[in-house]
């Protein structure tokens, strides 16, 4: 094309554009001023230089000469071709002059066409058309160069009509394009209709899960907040007791100090009174004159006056000495038993699990279970019970429920294991099936258990069984129930007690605890094998 050759012409051999303010060297080759400054300034360091598209080298740096005639030639073919972006389509094969867009190609002819023509093109049946397309070679049979006209439904593969009749796939069924176009079609959107469910639901489920996510969020926030509270106001508490104490104590020590140091006052008195006789008795009996000793002051003066009568004055100093006793320790215990009234407080605050009082159903009970009088003990049984049949008493497995059940609030029960045999213990619905393979508890999913076999122990739910990696030797768990929170925990009652897991569910039933015994065959005693509800 003419516009495609002049562009060619009006090309920078470095930039590969248009030229922009063009300038020409001595050689007479023209560059962008832009591109050429740039290469010139590359070759200042080493004192030589060249002509990009010549090679012709100058001994000085070359004056650049602007190109005026190319200029203009180049803005105003410029202003004069469409934008690139414009025809970056396919384009007409027979506008040879310009780039004008085509509106169709032709499949026979192999060639595009703008609208002026498409309007003088065959209009025979042969000349089919289709939209611009630069692949139609993809459209023809690459055996029989003819069009693609049919689809072999056993071999999946568009073919022509020499493919049909001739070919490989004459006897294979086919169909026109169109009508197995239309086909796959429907079988996509079916697929499409179910990839819009699975998304549907798979955003459902991101936003319950974002839900609940932030609803953890706000429920640890409000809980932490309530622990700060509550250690907030323990730590007032105490601080208020331990002053109070610290002051009781002070004020013991201050009276037992005044009344002390008055005791000792007098004390003090009365020994010096003492020491006065004694040195005056002391004077008598080292004087040797008789008629002095005799005439001196009389031994009744000199005489202790608390001495002889002096019983009741012995008996008040008495008293005084031991009312000015110890500190008062039984009036600082009665202050610290404020500690009480403190803690109590504190648990009514706790929102803590209650202990259940689990008794067994024995209306569920399996008949070669036995039950204890209190209601507490579940045994493996060889003789059986004889109990009457009904709708709610498992049939099939060693299973009985308790008769109480929880639909709400946090709550926990414990339970001891035999050493010998195998069990399973945890919570299940009540609409649980009482007969047959459904009727397991762990093996559906309307139980969650623990479970001990051959030593093993395992949490089992929808018979998807976690096996417990650690040691258990204890033989006696806790089972734990949070119903707002979707959780059952079990946990091992050592020293500290130990958490096993905890399972995670949407509760949409009431609970009820459910108890399972297993006899191996290696056991003789059947009474080895039991589980026992612990007080």
């Amino acid at each position: 094309m003419a516009s495609a050759g002049l562009r060619e012409e009006l090309l920078c051999s470095i930039c590969l554009c248009v030229f922009n303010d063009p300038v020409m060297l001595r050689c007479g080759h023209n560059f962008c001023r832009v591109c050429i400054d740039r290469v010139l300034d590359t070759q200042d360091e080493s004192g030589l230089y060249s002509c990009p598209e010549c090679r012709e080298e100058f001994q000085e740096r070359p004056a650049l000469m602007r190109n005026i005639n190319l200029h203009n030639v180049a803005e105003h073919f410029l202003r004069t071709q469409p934008d690139e972006e414009e025809i970056s389509g396919i384009c007409c094969t027979y506008c040879v002059d310009s780039a004008v867009p085509a509106v169709k190609s032709c499949l026979m002819c192999e060639a595009s066409l703008c609208d002026k023509h498409l309007r003088v093109h065959s209009k025979a049946a042969e000349h089919v058309l289709s939209e611009p397309s630069t692949s139609m070679e993809n459209r023809k049979c690459s055996v029989h160069k003819e069009l693609l006209k049919y689809y072999c439904t056993k071999d999946d593969i568009c073919i022509c009509v020499s493919c049909s009749l001739a070919g490989e796939h004459r006897v294979h069924r086919v169909e026109m394009l169109d009508e197995a176009s239309e086909k796959k079609k429907k079988k996509l959107r079916n697929v499409l209709q179910k990839l819009i469910t699975k998304r549907k639901e798979t955003e459902e489920r991101v936003q319950s899960l974002e839900e609940r996510w932030r609803k953890d969020q706000e429920k640890a926030a409000g809980e932490a907040e309530r622990v700060t509270v509550l250690f907030t106001d323990l730590r007032r508490r105490l601080d208020d007791l331990e002053k109070r104490v610290l002051s009781e104590i002070s004020r013991q020590e201050e009276e037992q100090s005044l009344s002390r140091s008055a005791l000792i006052q007098q004390l003090e008195i009365k020994k010096d009174e003492l020491s006065g006789k004694m040195r005056d008795i002391e004077e008598l009996c080292n004087m040797t004159d008789p008629l002095t000793v005799l005439q001196g002051p009389d031994t009744g003066d000199l005489c202790d006056p608390e001495e002889g009568g002096g019983d009741e004055d012995t008996g008040r100093r008495d008293k005084q000495l031991r009312d000015v006793d110890d500190l008062d320790v039984a009036l600082i215990s009665d202050t610290l038993h404020t500690l009480c009234d403190i803690i109590s407080g504190i648990r009514s605050g706790i929102y803590v699990a209650v202990p259940a009082d689990i008794l067994l159903d024995v209306n569920t009970a399996a008949n070669n279970l036995h039950i204890s009088d209190d209601l507490k003990t579940a045994t493996r049984t060889e003789e059986e019970q004889n109990r009457p049949e009904t709708a709610e008493r498992f049939q099939f497995y060693s299973q009985v429920m308790s008769g109480r059940r929880f639909s709400s609030g946090r709550h926990y029960w414990d339970v001891e294991g035999s050493r010998l045999g195998g069990w399973r213990v945890g919570m299940c619905y009540p609409s649980i099936d009482r007969r047959g393979r459904p009727s397991l508890i762990g093996d559906n999913n309307k139980s969650w258990i623990l479970e001990r076999y051959d030593n093993q122990y395992f949490v089992i739910h929808d018979s998807k069984e976690i096996r417990l990696p650690d040691k258990i030797s204890s033989g006696r768990f806790r089972i734990c129930l949070d119903y707002e929170a979707g959780q059952l925990s079990f946990y091992e009652l050592c020293d500290p007690i130990r958490h096993l897991h905890t399972f995670t569910a949407t509760f949409t039933e009431p609970l009820h605890a459910a108890l399972r015994l297993v006899q191996p065959f290696f056991l003789r005693n059947y009474k080895d094998t039991w589980l026992r509800i612990l007080r």
